[in-house]
């Protein structure tokens, strides 16, 4: 589905008379081209402390030019605002209003990252209250941006600093265009062992050069509903950076689906995921052609929208079966297997649905509810062993299923976002790609919306 009014907006005199009229003008997104620099212009890095510092010397390696102070004239490609050291509300405002200033001479598609420590992490008042101060102050500077430009964190758990592996693999995330449709949203990293991250990644963490096109190469993939829409667009994803991918989905799809495998030079795998041995099929599927299963995608999902007062037992039973019960039982098979990697990674999709609700959703919003809470539950066996479980929560995505929304209800849901559109297939597949890599080794538990900020709080 196009955004007719986006496109028309960003030409010419479309585009002054929208501004005349006050109307939305939504810009076109920064997405992710591979071989393109983290940053074309220069970064800004603000904040006092060894924290900041290191950092500004990492982005150094990147071959990043980095200003450590906005200069008169000058554009930034982004602003990290490094406050791993806040102790007090009051050691906000130098950053922060820097930051502002910073803000100005954004360039279009521009970013701003903070990096500070976690509220939960401290029992002082006065810290605990700096850290938070931060997090609403990002989630409020991710609504002030204009240009297609976003703000996101990067929280520091469990002893990890500004230079650790799990932190830069985060930072060159939000830096880049694979998160264009990331915006106003706060990632937890744990501080990861020199020796739990692939010596690849941690050397391309620690010096910038020689990034992998394909830092997926050599694992392979299931990726379940994958005939169509996110589906097929997360399995060409994980294709594109390296992944060898098994598409998974019903019987009634195969025509489709044996599509989507041929495109990524894959192979299709036509199952129920509701049925008991849905999971001992993937893994004799597996281990028979590619020996290991490394990365697991949770795509599949099924609405039956009904108002709860309106709802009958199907309707209820369907969607909890797919959206969320097959994905416990799965989960517990993998985990069980040898098959299933020991730095394995099982990637859900939840919903903004189940965060926020949504009108006639209840179903739905149970199913992705429930999402989160299985991911963060599980994330505690997962923590340590090398594995990692998370989620990704879109928003409102230009789909075949949002296409089907009356029209100016669709017009209202594109432009309540910060980014004022709504977001792509593609922007939940380089989510779902990042969290299967190892630059996301020390993200464990965490739900990641990709909804252009679209909700009032988390």
């Amino acid at each position: 589905m196009t955004d007719n009014y986006l496109d028309l907006v960003n030409t010419p005199l479309p585009g002054k008379i929208a501004k005349a009229l006050g109307l939305p003008r939504p810009s076109v997104l920064r997405r992710y081209t591979p071989g393109e620099p983290i940053a074309a212009k220069p970064v800004l890095v603000t904040g006092s402390g060894a924290g900041a510092e290191a950092l500004a010397d990492v982005l150094l390696g990147w071959d990043v030019e980095v200003r450590r102070h906005v200069l008169p004239g000058e554009k930034l490609s982004a602003a990290v605002v490094v406050l791993d050291r806040a102790a007090s509300p009051e050691d906000l405002a130098g950053p922060l209003l820097e930051l502002g200033q910073a803000a100005r001479v954004l360039v279009p598609g521009g970013r701003v990252v903070a990096v500070f420590r976690s509220a939960a992490d401290t029992t002082d008042p006065a810290v605990a209250a700096a850290r938070q101060g931060i997090d609403g102050a990002i989630r409020s500077v991710a609504r002030e941006l204009r240009g297609g430009a976003t703000a996101n964190g990067i929280v520091l758990r469990a002893g990890a600093t500004t230079t650790d592996a799990t932190t830069l693999g985060a930072l060159r995330f939000f830096l880049s265009g694979r998160s264009a449709y990331v915006d106003g949203q706060f990632l937890e990293v744990s501080g990861t062992p020199a020796e739990g991250v692939a010596g690849l990644a941690a050397a391309t963490a620690a010096v910038g050069e020689g990034v992998p096109d394909q830092p997926l190469a050599g694992r392979t993939a299931v990726v379940t509903g994958a005939a169509r829409g996110i589906g097929a667009k997360i399995a060409e994803t994980l294709a594109r950076d390296g992944a060898r991918v098994v598409a998974v989905d019903v019987p009634a799809a195969g025509e489709q689906l044996a599509q989507v495998a041929n495109r990524v030079g894959g192979t299709a795998l036509q199952i129920d995921i509701t049925a008991p041995d849905a999971a001992a099929r993937i893994l004799e599927h597996v281990g028979g052609r590619y020996g290991t299963l490394d990365i697991v995608v949770h795509n599949a999902g099924i609405t039956r929208d009904k108002l709860l007062a309106n709802m009958d037992a199907s309707r209820w039973d369907a969607v909890i079966a797919v959206n969320i019960a097959s994905q416990l039982r799965m989960n517990e098979q993998f985990l069980a297997s040898p098959v299933f990697s020991t730095t394995g990674r099982i990637i859900s999709l939840a919903s903004t649905s189940g965060i926020a609700g949504n009108r006639g959703q209840s179903n739905y919003a149970a199913s992705k509810a429930g999402v989160i809470g299985m991911v963060r539950a599980q994330a505690a066996s997962f923590d340590g062993a090398g594995r990692t479980i998370n989620a990704v929560a879109p928003g409102f995505i230009e789909t075949d299923m949002t296409a089907k929304i009356p029209p100016l209800t669709r017009q209202v849901a594109r432009r309540l976002s910060s980014l004022q559109q709504g977001g792509l297939p593609v922007d939940v597949a380089e989510a779902i790609a990042f969290l299967a890599s190892d630059a996301a080794a020390g993200v464990n538990g965490q739900v990641l919306r990709v909804c252009g900020q679209n909700l009032v709080g988390a």
